[in-house]
């Protein structure tokens, strides 16, 4: 049995240390990525099929849209097993209180029953939002263990912070 990480990541412009900025990498994905050293979980990173627009503000836009009305966009590709894994780490940016929503459309398919759920979200000052009870319904039967919160402007400063959350 090994880890996995499942996130949802956006490269682009996005608000950055208080500013808008572009970014080649995701800030979730960077995270994911230290997951993977330390753990050495496997990547599954869910694609909405219709991409987000690279403008920030028409992207948040969609965003909430999308929560309003509930929406469960379309994924590329679709994990539909996670039976060969124990402990799975989802990683997400808080986009309005919560995960984006094709994290939604992607957990929504999964059984998480006696597996370990550690949540992780990359933001510019709200934390988590509501994402934890979302996560808790998302992953029902699961052990969801603490969170790891990480604003998007110190990603890079956090592999510290990432390695000793993953050994809690």
């Amino acid at each position: 049995m090994s880890d996995l990480v499942i996130y949802f990541s956006r490269a682009g412009e996005n608000y950055f240390g208080g500013e808008l900025k572009n970014i080649e990498k995701g800030n979730t994905e960077v995270i994911a990525e230290y997951i993977r050293e330390f753990a050495g979980a496997e990547l599954f990173k869910v694609e909405p099929v219709v991409e987000y627009p690279a403008d920030y503000m028409k992207c948040i836009d969609v965003a909430k849209k999308e929560q309003q009305s509930d929406a469960r966009p379309e994924i590329k590709e679709a994990l539909n097993d996670i039976s060969d894994y124990d402990t799975i780490f989802i990683g997400f940016p808080n986009w309005w209180g919560t995960l984006p929503m094709p994290m939604f459309t992607q957990l929504e398919q999964l059984d998480f029953a006696g597996k370990t759920v550690k949540p992780f979200v990359t933001h510019e000052g709200s934390g988590f939002g509501s994402a934890e009870k979302d996560i808790k319904k998302l992953c029902e039967g699961a052990e969801v263990k603490r969170g790891l919160s990480v604003p998007g402007a110190d990603v890079y400063d956090a592999k510290d912070i990432v390695k000793l959350w993953i050994e809690e």
